[in-house]
């Protein structure tokens, strides 16, 4: 599949040796854009939601928002979908094009349906599949939500991140039918998942490992944290866990797990650090940092933050802490739950 064709706007590349998340852009014509677009590496398409390459002279330091995904992964995903030929696949998350014509070639373009959130990316990728003469259907819309109009399907697979696996999604695919999507959270740590639909509309399966990362989908991205509590004000005690667990993938997933809706930051308190976690719906926080080889927590009482992550934490080491392999996401009509 050439993949120069869905690159033709350019991408970013990160700034070696920059303080802070810094990229340039690599346009068309350039030397190095045709060597880049067969890289196998992920190539980011738009920063900040509207931002292309195009658009920049010099560097932009804020955060990706699409992207071209690495072919390696691509391929690899698909192998883990269990793609047969007459399967209907729904992709959720089209960006450049390139996994949606992949799809195709593999299956035929009548057996493809494919989201993409944002409209502008959609119309570039619909360019770029229409210079192949590749049509398969694409919709603009809240991929979240599938799509009903071509339900149900056999497969479904996302090519972004999920905190949760959608009930539409479930309710969209045949029983027996698979669901491949990437589970993870606001903490960053994430994996691929890989769900079957059962009879009674719940879904289960493993978490099949690799560290596999890719962007959240839009509506379910962190919010701005806004003004910070006051981090003096809570009780303090000795840890029994340390901060050093949000700096392990495998350790970071199951803290994730635990407090599913905190955002980290990193403060310099009183001449120390302190690794913070804030509670992005209740408002509660804990800060964790290092005096004299041990751990101190500092939170709030209304909704104990640390005291959750020790407890899982705990439970999972009494478990002799098992790889993210032996994790099993399931999905009921009562929600989402993570176990090993």
């Amino acid at each position: 599949m050439p993949r120069h064709e869905f690159l033709r706007g350019g991408f970013f590349r990160r700034v070696p040796g920059a303080a802070s998340a810094a990229w340039a852009p690599v346009l068309e014509g350039d030397e190095d854009w045709l060597t880049g677009c067969y890289a196998d590496e992920l190539l980011v398409t738009q920063i900040a939601g509207t931002i292309v390459p195009a658009d920049i002279h010099g560097e932009i330091m804020r955060e990706p928002t699409s992207s071209s995904t690495l072919p390696s992964l691509v391929l690899r995903m698909l192998e883990d979908l269990q793609v047969e030929p007459g399967a209907k696949v729904l992709e959720i998350g089209t960006g450049t094009g390139y996994s949606t014509a992949v799809l195709c070639a593999r299956l035929g373009e009548e057996y493809v349906t494919s989201v993409e959130y944002d409209k502008d990316v959609a119309a570039r990728a619909q360019s770029a599949l229409g210079r192949l003469q590749v049509y398969p259907t694409l919709i603009t819309g809240d991929g979240l939500l599938g799509y009903r109009g071509g339900a149900p399907y056999d497969r479904v697979i996302a090519t972004c991140g999920v905190r949760k696996i959608p009930a539409a999604w479930i309710e969209q695919t045949r029983p027996g039918g698979l669901i491949l999507a990437t589970v993870g959270g606001w903490l960053g740590s994430s994996e691929l998942a890989c769900l079957t639909v059962q009879e009674d509309g719940t879904a289960s399966g493993p978490l099949l490992g690799g560290a596999v990362s890719f962007m959240l989908a839009r509506p379910q991205m962190a919010p701005p944290l806004g003004l910070l509590p006051d981090l003096s004000a809570g009780r303090e005690r000795e840890a029994v866990v340390g901060a050093d667990v949000l700096d392990d993938w495998t350790s970071r997933f199951v803290v994730q797990a635990a407090v599913p809706s905190a955002q980290r930051l990193t403060l310099e308190q009183d001449g120390r650090v302190e690794h913070v976690l804030i509670d992005a719906e209740s408002g509660s926080w804990a800060a964790v940092y290092e005096e004299d080889e041990r751990w101190i927590v500092r939170q709030d009482d209304t909704e104990p933050l640390w005291d959750a992550v020790e407890e899982q934490m705990g439970r999972w080491r009494v478990a002799g802490a098992p790889a993210l392999t032996e994790f099993t996401v399931t999905v009921t009509p009562k929600g989402q739950t993570i176990s090993w």
